[in-house]
């Protein structure tokens, strides 16, 4: 094959070899340094304003722990070994102290940090970044499905972070993260956003996360993401790792959605959030063959007398925007969605049969819905989740065992009294069988005593509900 390179005179160089033609970016590009021994390169000024508004925050809870002896007699391997005479040791109860980091959002003492900071404390300590004075703060309101929580504490004139637009962010921009990683005190780390709009990672219910390089270690929870001019851009809140260290992946929760939440838990203390009753998935490579839109949620469940099937919404529509937005995927639409206020009316375009289709809907309140997948209200203190793969590989659950899992008990609500455990499997109420929410909320209708079935270590227990 004939090749002929081209050296130019100018600045490009370009190799063309057949069809093939490689073009180099400009080589006289200038390197610039200090211009004498006098500069410093720094970024001082750009954290030297926000760092005044984080706090070191320090928990402490009252957990019940099982003792090594209950563990083993409520082994599987051993009840089948030795028989079920063996009696159920109560779990001991011990406290435990943590250590997070919050932000201050405004002078007169509300800070927002993470949820899973602060949710079950018995006493939360705020102390700001070089002072030794401590503040004892109290929770103003949670919101688990964010992993966002604000507290307050008896203080004025205090440094209030300036948020920036996280919509305005891009890929590759300068940030810094601000916390109290391992209690070593106010620290800062600097990398760069590696990524945007991060969903799926299955931290928590509503993801829209900002990743980063920047360094994020335990204790730097509720901490500060800022730009280069030391505007607040996010909530770092989870980093990916094997070893419990920072591998340069971590996640924050984006300044806009910071702020919305924390607006609404310090005027109502709670989140009411927009629901129209659909079953979603993102459109997989098959149904991208069949849908004129290459992006949307596609709809698998219509629920009924819900707003979307009052609006004419059915199986199989592919919903493209809502409220001149677009809808790339299936976290997009939740997202949007619980972002909106109950009673709001939005217009969602829908494609339907190749043709784009609109509609109005009025939004419901997704805590007075009764869709269990978002609201256990029949068991208070009770989180479930589908059993997924993941959660299969976590705990070792065959898959010939169906249910739904309980990933979290609320110490002293209902469903702790009346005896459920987190890596409960509910299988069954009264003689339905359970395997997904649905099956939970039809077994669960009605006032009536009913008999709950759940797998615990292999073994089914029933606890009788009313």
């Amino acid at each position: 094959m004939k090749k002929t390179i081209l050296l130019s005179t100018m600045t490009a160089v370009a190799l063309v070899a057949g069809n093939i033609n490689i073009e180099n970016m400009p080589n006289n590009s200038k390197r610039v340094y200090p211009s004498n021994e006098k500069i410093i390169l720094s970024y001082n000024n750009s954290i030297k304003e926000i760092k005044k508004s984080v706090v070191n925050i320090s928990t402490t809870k009252t957990v019940n722990q099982s003792n090594q002896l209950n563990q083993m007699l409520n082994n599987p391997l051993f009840k089948d070994f030795f028989g079920q005479a063996f009696p159920n040791i109560k779990p001991q109860k011990r406290k435990t102290h943590s250590l997070g980091s919050g932000v201050i959002i405004s002078q007169n003492g509300y800070i927002v940090t993470n949820n899973h900071v602060v949710e079950g404390a018995d006493e939360i300590i705020v102390t700001l970044i070089g002072q030794d004075k401590e503040y004892t703060a109290k929770v103003i309101g949670l919101d688990p499905k964010t992993d966002l929580a604000v507290i307050k504490i008896e203080a004025n004139k205090l440094e209030a972070a300036k948020f920036g637009n996280s919509e305005k962010l891009k890929e590759g921009d300068l940030v810094f993260a601000i916390g109290n990683p391992f209690g070593v005190g106010g620290s800062v780390t600097q990398g760069i956003i590696s990524a945007l709009n991060k969903s799926g990672i299955g931290l928590n219910q509503y993801e829209n996360f900002i990743q980063t390089d920047a360094s994020i270690n335990p204790g730097n929870s509720g901490g500060a993401l800022v730009d280069s001019r030391g505007a607040l851009i996010g909530i770092n809140s989870a980093i990916l790792s094997r070893s419990g260290g920072n591998n340069g992946i971590g996640f924050a929760i984006p300044s806009k959605m910071v702020a919305n939440i924390a607006v609404s838990l310090i005027e109502d203390g709670k989140i009411d959030r927009g629901y129209i009753g659909v079953s979603i998935s993102d459109l997989t490579n098959e149904l991208k063959e069949v849908y004129t839109s290459k992006g949307g949620a596609f709809i698998l469940n219509v629920e009924k007398n819900s707003p979307a099937s009052i609006a004419g919404l059915k199986l199989g529509d592919l919903i493209v925007e809502i409220d001149g937005k677009s809808v790339k995927n299936a976290n997009d639409l939740k997202t949007i969605v619980g972002n909106k206020t109950p009673g709001k009316t939005i217009k969602i375009k829908y494609e339907r049969d190749s043709k784009i289709k609109s509609t109005n809907i009025v939004l419901a309140n997704m805590d007075k819905s009764l869709n269990p997948a978002t609201k256990m209200a029949y068991i208070q203190g009770l989180n479930l989740e589908e059993l997924t793969d993941k959660i299969r590989a976590r705990y070792q659950i065959p898959n010939h065992i169906k249910g739904v899992f309980v990933s979290g008990v609320k110490t002293g609500s209902h469903a702790h009294k009346l005896g459920f455990m987190p890596g409960d499997i509910i299988v069954q109420v009264d003689q339905m069988s359970i395997e997904n929410f649905n099956d939970v909320k039809e077994a669960l209708k009605g006032k009536k005593k009913k008999v709950v079935f759940v797998n615990r270590n292999g073994y089914h227990k029933p606890i009788v509900i009313k």
